[in-house]
């Protein structure tokens, strides 16, 4: 079929834009999975809370839910927060839901990746791949589909034509098996509005989503990017983390700079409770005025928190201890998705 017969957000006019741009609202799920959170779960849900109410201070949050756990999610979430009833899968909003995308008369528009829950590793997962149609939908805007199985934690973008993605991920054979770098990298740019693609190796200790960029590595302004390491020098891990540093370094944006690199430590000497957790101080979410960020109770959580105040000058920092979101292999970032403002949703 032709180009014309399905357009994508870039033959359309539309691009995601940067994550620092205004907000319309920030979009959640409540975490549903009996079987993957298991005994946790109650402490996974006031820490979805917590996360919330954080954000609700800045932006306006919708909270999915299903139906017959909606009532709990008011219980915990603050007024400010709307619960919003219809089916789950679970609670991972960045990855299943839509990557909103904008014309240049401010129109949304959502581009939606195929989602087989992290390469079919939970099972089912047939509510959560229709969230991001489900959501645009709900909102009346246009839905373009991705050609790509993907999650919206593989990707982070500056709005200004610029990719950040693992090699890991997005060619895994669990999701894209026999996908070309090439082939790949023009998938995404269509899907996003994009000119160019900027690949990291991925880490390969993160087996649950694969080596998703949002614990790796951000764009924190125009030609700014910040990389996560390992603070244990000598380590097979300080060295898989290093790789994404070198991979960036003296690379050029889609505009031509040089793009200015820093360093943020993860939370190395956070307690790892279960076999994943995710210990990245760089899953933060930028809100209206304000990052809201991880924190692990540990002392390295001052470090981080000083780190991105000096980066975010304008905003208010937010710290939300997120252990027992960690255990499900995310942070914040991974359970948010950020709805631009826009000057029509038609």
């Amino acid at each position: 079929m032709s180009q014309e017969a399905f357009p994508t957000a870039a033959s359309a006019g539309y691009h995601m834009p940067a994550e620092w741009t205004p907000h319309e609202r920030c979009w959640m799920a409540w975490p549903c999975r009996t079987d993957f959170w298991g005994d946790n779960l109650g402490a996974t849900r006031q820490a979805f809370a917590r996360v919330a109410n954080a954000i609700a201070d800045f932006e306006p949050v919708t909270m999915l839910s299903p139906p017959q756990f909606a009532d709990g999610a008011r219980s915990l979430c603050s007024d400010k927060v709307t619960v919003l009833s219809v089916s789950l899968d679970d609670s991972w909003t960045r990855d299943m839901g839509p990557n909103f995308v904008m014309n240049n008369n401010g129109s949304l528009a959502a581009s939606v990746f195929h989602f087989n829950a992290w390469g079919q590793k939970h099972e089912p997962w047939g509510k959560d791949a229709a969230i991001g149609h489900r959501i645009a939908e709900y909102l009346g805007i246009p839905t373009f589909t991705s050609t790509i199985y993907m999650e919206g934690g593989g990707i982070n973008v500056d709005g200004e034509g610029t990719v950040l993605a693992t090699e890991q991920n997005v060619m895994h054979e669990n999701r894209n098996p026999g996908l070309g770098r090439e082939e790949a990298r023009d998938i995404l740019c269509a899907a996003l509005g994009a000119e160019k693609v900027l690949w990291l190796p991925g880490d390969p200790d993160d087996t649950e989503t694969d080596g998703h960029v949002d614990g790796i590595a951000c764009f924190t302004g125009p030609g700014k990017v910040l990389l996560e390491i390992c603070p244990a020098k000598g380590t097979e891990r300080y060295d898989n983390m290093q790789a994404n540093v070198d991979a960036v370094r003296g690379q050029t944006d889609a505009q031509g700079r040089t793009l200015d690199i820093e360093i943020i430590e993860e939370a190395y000497e956070a307690e790892k409770r279960g076999e994943i957790f995710a210990s990245s101080y760089i899953n933060f979410y930028i809100a209206n005025g304000a990052v809201v960020m991880p924190s692990f109770g540990i002392d390295r959580d001052q470090d981080a928190r000083d780190k991105l105040a000096s980066l975010f000058p304008e905003r208010e920092i937010v710290q939300v201890n997120i252990a027992d979101i960690a255990v499900g292999g995310g942070g914040i970032h991974c359970i948010t998705q950020q709805q631009p403002a826009s000057g029509t949703t038609g």
